[in-house]
């Protein structure tokens, strides 16, 4: 029983995965297409597939051990054999994520079970994969615009570049230009070597990306290549090789890709060479793989928490939420946040819809402006850990999602995010100049979440957070809805008699924003000088009606002067 109940789930998860990568598959196709739309809808029907093959799985073995689906001894058997099953595959993790997950739904495990769970919080479960990804490399002997423009001749696509051999060029010039510094000696100027590119294509919005690495004599750099489909045809539209902007790219902001991956363990080694600095559970996440990503998130903080047994939990820095209350391990950086019991007076938001609000978060298009907040039940930590102050509010302010079992706190429900600075605090603390950086591109955030069609509901500081690389991001989401769904409206003229007008739920004065900011009288000038449209009826509504149109206003993940402008290069003999 327990060996046919092993094979079961590792079939389970064998359908999951490849319905997975045939929803990833269509990616290209939508690229060629341009059907950005139906590309969205992929991006939801695969988030989706995890939970349905679980529940398919949850069934099929309920049939086959009937009255001993609950029975411990058994699956004590069962992960014995399963572990035998799939220890010739490289991505054994995500097959024994996938056997957790079954095991946690049968028995709603509180912490771990490590006799019926796959549970090792002492290695990296990457360390053990040696495999090499597939990828092509170039060797770089002179004539790097000709390697370049084979290296785009090896990723066929349906639709031809408007101008092959002007995108080779912008590469090499780019390459050329940015890791001059490469160069050995006067004898030896070419400071590039080889490159290397993953054989699987990385597709996301409006974009496909070459992803790789450059190699010169001593260093190694990122290599990743954005490609735009245009009217005229396939154009390069920008060219990373700095860490930072990699790194963006493959954030904790951003939707997932669709990267048709045939293992996955063997990219993640990859990737990590890239960004040596991202955790682990980052690039899992951003490649799909979710539930992966919990797993490693989960793995890695505990590892870290059992070393820190004196650290307590602490309030995190900020402004105390009338919805959410936030704590933190000052060491680490991530923030749990629960669900309060009852919400103070003007919050009139009920806790389905709270998590109503991050389920749409989850599933949207987050514009590089939203936190990816992952979903945790049943986290057991020590009582122990937790201030005084905490601990109370949690148990008393908390008590739906918070209990005690013996030593230990339980909480039932919570969301984990990456943390980052409160906007509020940080123009207090930054420097003059960085702190007016950080509140113009708080102006930008909120253009780019609105181009995606989210009104953050709440614009105060407070609801915003400046990331180590200094852009600012939204992570409050009680409030958050669809700019489509809103009423914005002009404040009625004051004719001194102070008459009343009504409010309704969806009506938003966008004029009144700058008023409740706390922005000193310089960050204010800056902010008005470069986003003073977003204080205005009028922008709100103009967004709206191209929203509504179908319009999709495009969101580049990587700053602007990164980006390149191929048309306007001459052609060269012989490219």
């Amino acid at each position: 029983m327990a060996a046919a109940a092993a094979v079961d789930i590792r079939n389970g998860f064998a359908d999951y995965n490849e319905r997975f990568r045939a929803v990833t598959r269509r990616a290209r196709v939508r690229f060629e297409a341009r059907d950005f739309a139906s590309a969205q809808m992929d991006s939801i029907e695969r988030m989706d597939l995890y939970d349905i093959c679980v529940r398919a799985t949850t069934m099929r073995l309920e049939r086959l051990l009937r009255e001993r689906v609950r029975d411990r001894d058994l699956w004590v058997d069962i992960r014995r054999a399963f572990a035998d099953l799939i220890a010739p595959l490289l991505d054994q993790e995500l097959n024994k994520t996938f056997y957790n997950t079954l095991t946690r739904r049968f028995f709603v495990t509180s912490g771990v079970d490590a006799r019926i769970e796959f549970v090792a919080l002492d290695i990296e479960p990457t360390d053990r994969i040696t495999h090499p990804v597939s990828r092509h490399s170039y060797a770089v002997w002179g004539q790097l615009p000709r390697v370049c423009r084979r290296m785009l001749e090896d990723f066929a696509f349906a639709v031809p570049y408007a101008h092959m051999g002007l995108c080779a060029l912008r590469i090499a010039d780019v390459l050329a230009e940015r890791l001059a510094d490469w160069a050995a000696d006067a004898a030896n100027p070419n400071p590039i070597r080889a490159i290397e590119l993953l054989d699987t294509v990385f597709y996301r919005e409006r974009r496909a990306y070459l992803v790789g690495r450059v190699f010169g004599a001593e260093r190694i750099a990122p290599l990743v290549i954005a490609l735009v489909n245009e009217d005229a045809g396939l154009r390069v539209d920008a060219v990373l090789t700095a860490r930072a902007h990699v790194a963006q790219v493959f954030g904790y902001t951003r939707s997932y890709f669709q990267a048709d991956l045939p293992t996955v363990g063997d990219a993640v080694v990859f990737l990590r060479t890239l960004l040596p600095y991202k955790p682990i559970d980052e690039i899992y996440t951003v490649l799909g793989r979710a539930k992966q990503g919990k797993t490693e998130r989960y793995r890695h903080f505990f590892r870290h928490l059992a070393a820190r047994r004196d650290e307590q939990f602490i309030h995190a820095d900020g402004e105390r939420g009338m919805v959410m209350a936030v704590f933190t391990l000052p060491s680490y950086p991530l923030v749990f946040k629960l669900i309060r019991d009852k919400f103070a007076f003007p919050k009139e938001t009920v806790r389905a819809e709270v998590m109503q609000k991050y389920s749409l978060v989850f599933r949207h298009d987050r514009g590089g402006r939203l936190v990816d907040a992952q979903e945790f039940r049943f986290l057991r930590f020590p009582q122990g850990q937790f201030a005084p102050a905490l601990r109370d509010e949690l148990l008393t302010r908390c008590s739906e999602t918070v209990r005690i079992e013996g030593e230990d706190i339980v909480i039932a429900h919570c969301y984990v995010e990456r943390s980052i600075r409160p906007l509020n605090l940080y123009v207090r603390e930054a420097e003059p100049d960085a702190a007016i950086r950080a509140v113009i591109d708080y102006g930008q955030a909120i253009r780019d979440l609105a181009a995606s069609n989210i009104f953050p509901g709440d614009l105060l500081f407070k609801n915003f957070g400046v990331t180590r690389h200094g852009r600012a991001i939204f992570y409050d989401y009680d409030e958050l809805c669809l700019v489509t769904e809103c009423r914005f409206r002009e404040l009625p003229e004051d004719d001194g008699h102070g008459e009343s007008f009504y409010v309704g739920p969806s009506d938003v004065f966008p004029e009144q924003f700058p008023r409740f900011l706390g922005m000193d009288a310089a960050q204010r000038a800056a902010l008005l000088d470069a986003h003073g449209e977003i204080f205005t009826v009028r922008w709100w509504q103009a967004m709206q009606q191209r929203l509504l149109a179908g319009s999709v206003v495009d969101v580049p993940p990587y700053p602007q002067h990164v980006r390149v402008g191929v048309e306007s290069f001459p052609p060269k003999v012989g490219l």
